[in-house]
């Protein structure tokens, strides 16, 4: 199962409050736990980490606390992961940084595995901190693969009425060629 750590989860989901937030967005650990129901020293943790990472500022002082360092829709989710959890790699092979794997020279799969690799890395790359902040919608791509990603409502109704087209197209018999 590919799954990321909760600390990277817990990570997306407090950067997410920073970005819903009114006003300048700044809050203290302790506030942030109670308003996301997290263990205070798990957010302080993440919230230190991210700002060593240059996602977060940190004010120091009675109204003092973390900010984001940049504007929502410059952070990406691939970013967030990266800063959390290091690089993102599906498999060791399809890391840039050197490995110990025994049948790594004879290996079938290599290249395809670095190929998903990016494939992930441009999906998460593409999905900004904005856009999580708000639902993202699930739309179906040209093969009928569910794919997450915004859409803005001209395209969702193009592709309603494509595929309502399409339907039209198959129920209708006289519509079909002899």
């Amino acid at each position: 199962m590919l799954r990321m750590t909760r600390q990277a989860d817990y990570g997306i989901v407090l950067l997410t409050c920073f970005a819903q937030s009114e006003g300048n967005g700044t809050y203290n650990a302790r506030d942030l736990a109670e308003k996301v129901q997290l263990p205070a020293p798990m957010v302080a943790k993440i919230l230190k980490g991210l700002a060593r990472e240059g996602l977060l500022s940190s004010h120091r002082g009675v109204h003092g606390g973390y900010q984001l360092a940049r504007p929502p829709a410059e952070i990406s989710v691939a970013e967030i992961i990266g800063a959390l959890e290091g690089p993102i790699h599906i498999t060791d092979c399809a890391s840039s940084e050197p490995f110990s794997c025994d049948i790594s020279a004879l290996c079938a799969v290599k290249t395809n595995w670095q190929t998903i690799n990016q494939a992930v890395l441009k999906a998460l790359g593409q999905i900004t901190l904005a856009q999580m902040a708000g639902p993202l919608e699930l739309i179906v791509t040209a093969k009928g693969d569910p794919a997450h990603q915004t859409s803005t409502p001209s395209t969702r109704s193009t592709a309603r009425s494509t595929a309502t087209k399409s339907t039209d197209r198959r129920g209708d018999p006289g519509d079909r060629e002899r």
